[in-house]
């Protein structure tokens, strides 16, 4: 009876999963509910998923990743990326070696999200649809995920399932035997031939037209400390590695209109500067200039150390419309500078404090974090949020990456589990001002964290009612005369196919008691079919509704439901074809 119940439970969950109408989270603690008020599930032992150790290794990586992008290291890679050049294959390959890297060691919709301006900036400087490289990065943060214990959900799930079986958890890096080789093979087959099965699409309007900003308008000041002091003005490209052009000077209050190029730049000089929104950031990162707009808040104010840079639109009915700066007294009555305007069509010609704000015109703004969107919205300005322009932040990179690698080694040398040293990480990062509290709680997907929490104890239920067992017999009675790696193929291929339907870490939590039932009944290791589960479990490439990274390209890339399955479907055979083989021989059955 018991049986029965978990299969009703777990069909169920299934089937709302499939439907997409309730949120996976939801879906999750429903299922856990019905288990538990008809006592499979031990009413004192509902909640036990929350305090697994996955569930807060999962919580751990997932700031430690928001810590990392905030230290710029993405965004270096970025501007690495970013010089390629307008080659589609090799923007490609660049795009997606670096997003699997990053994947590796953060969350993988984060680094996927840092990526997708960069790849969009690339293709359309080079005249290609951004659909041609976004679901290519997409799948290169899903491939990125499987070498490394952190990299994915699924890996730390089968990571701990794995020590309550034997005493020991998969090690950091043990992912990587077979996560490398797949990586390498999925890359290569994207750059090669991926690509070309994809359909040229045009963006929806939602998100495409968060890329297609106009060039801003700004003024920054030479400082002492400036890069392009000392300089002439026809140096200031090359020197920054970025694409300005300079409209204008200001020196000692008085304006030169068209400074010639071999002026030499001097402290306290104010460059009026027309450069669009990747490259005013690279501009500034290089330059060493500060945005004149961006003067100082009061150290004694509430929130002062929380400043934050965030875009948008000026809409029409806005009290902005028809005013400057000057007349708004913008920084008094809002409590925020104005660092940077863009305007389609129309030249900006004014000093920047005085331009007359135009319905559709871009602004860049800066204030105090807890105050900043509340005020882009009294101002009737609709805020770009998905754009992630920023400038002016702190990078700390060696703090970051010392903190990082410090809780990597503890885990690698095994002086503390991955839970303990990654929440210890993770704390660090706050407790040294790395990532601001504020941050912390956003960093984190709490219903990928609900879901887990909820059905660990389904997946155990699984287990202890001899569910598990009774699928595993059912698979080796329809399969007896096959041979073990057969065995092996088919639960990394069913593993694969739930991927693709429901939530990946779900997945796993379900096929892993299956794969261990599966190995005990030919007498063989657990290991290799753990490890299979996790390749399946990382391999959602049929839809955009397996995984959140397919769902990111979406919008921006123009894509349909179906057109995953071209590129996805030879990428999965290609996986089961390389994966397999790989297991047995780093992972042998017997």
């Amino acid at each position: 009876m018991s049986q029965l119940i978990v299969f009703i439970t777990l069909g169920i969950t299934l089937a709302l999963f499939a439907w997409g109408k309730i949120r996976h989270d939801f879906v999750s603690l429903i299922a856990l509910f019905i288990a538990t008020v008809t006592g499979i599930v031990p009413s004192s032992d509902a909640f036990s998923g929350f305090g697994h150790p996955a569930v807060i290794t999962v919580a751990s990586v997932l700031i430690i990743g928001a810590a990392l992008e905030r230290s710029g290291v993405i965004d270096l890679l970025g501007q690495v990326v970013s010089k390629v050049g307008n080659n589609l294959m090799l923007q490609i390959a660049s795009l997606s070696v670096i997003t699997a890297f990053a994947s590796a060691f953060m969350n993988n919709v984060g680094a996927l999200a840092i990526m997708m301006p960069v790849a969009i900036f690339l293709a359309r400087k080079a005249g290609n649809s951004p659909s041609m490289v976004l679901m290519p990065i997409a799948f290169a943060s899903l491939l990125g995920g499987m070498t490394t214990l952190i990299g994915t959900p699924p890996n730390i799930i089968i990571a701990t399932i794995r020590a309550d079986h034997t005493g020991e958890a998969f090690g950091m890096f043990q992912f990587a035997a077979v996560g490398f080789f797949v990586v390498i093979a999925g890359i290569f087959f994207i750059t090669l031939i991926g690509w070309r099965l994809l359909p040229v699409r045009s963006p929806d309007g939602s998100s495409g037209d968060l890329f297609k900003i106009d060039d801003y308008i700004t003024e920054v000041k030479v400082v002492s400390k400036s890069k392009i002091r000392g300089i002439t003005i026809a140096d200031v490209r090359k020197k920054t590695e970025s694409e300005v052009t300079i409209l204008g000077m200001v020196r000692q209050r008085q304006r030169i209109h068209a400074p010639s190029p071999d002026e030499i730049l001097k402290v306290n000089d104010i460059l009026i500067i027309e450069t669009g929104a990747e490259d005013l950031k690279t501009f500034i990162n290089n330059s060493g200039a500060k945005l004149v707009g961006g003067k100082k808040f009061r150290t004694d104010a509430r929130g002062s150390k929380d400043i934050e840079v965030a875009e948008a639109v000026v809409m029409n009915d806005s009290p902005l419309t028809g005013e400057s700066a000057v007349t708004l007294s913008m920084r008094s009555r809002y409590g925020i500078n104005l660092l940077a305007v863009a305007r389609r069509e129309t030249k900006i010609t004014s000093r920047m404090d005085h331009v007359v704000f135009m319905p559709g015109d871009v602004i860049l703004l800066q204030g105090r974090s807890h105050m900043l969107h509340e005020t882009i919205n009294s101002m009737k300005c609709l805020p770009l949020a998905k754009r992630g322009l920023r400038l002016g932040y702190e990078k700390r990179l060696v703090a970051s990456l010392g903190i990082f690698g410090l809780s990597i080694f503890l885990v690698v040398v095994r002086l503390l589990p991955v839970q303990v040293s990654f929440g210890m990480a993770a704390v660090t990062f706050v407790l040294t001002g790395l990532l601001p509290v504020k941050d912390v709680y956003k960093s984190v997907d709490w219903p990928v964290i609900v879901m887990l929490g909820a059905m660990i104890p389904l997946g155990q239920a699984l287990e202890t009612t001899g569910g598990a067992e009774l699928i595993a017999s059912l698979i080796l009675n329809l399969g007896n005369s096959l041979p073990p790696w057969a065995m092996l193929t088919i639960v990394l291929v069913v593993t694969m196919f739930l991927s693709d339907i429901i939530n990946n870490a779900a997945t796993v939590v379900l096929m892993a008691p299956i794969g261990i039932n599966i190995a005990a009944g030919i007498d063989a290791s657990i290991d290799p079919f753990l490890i299979a589960v996790a390749i399946g479990g990382s391999s959602a490439f049929l839809t955009p509704i397996g995984h959140q990274s397919n769902t990111l390209v979406m919008g921006p890339g123009g894509y349909k439901f179906f057109d995953y399955w071209r590129m996805g479907f030879p990428l999965e055979i290609l996986i089961a074809a390389v994966s397999v083989p790989l297991i047995m021989f780093f992972w042998p059955l017997y």
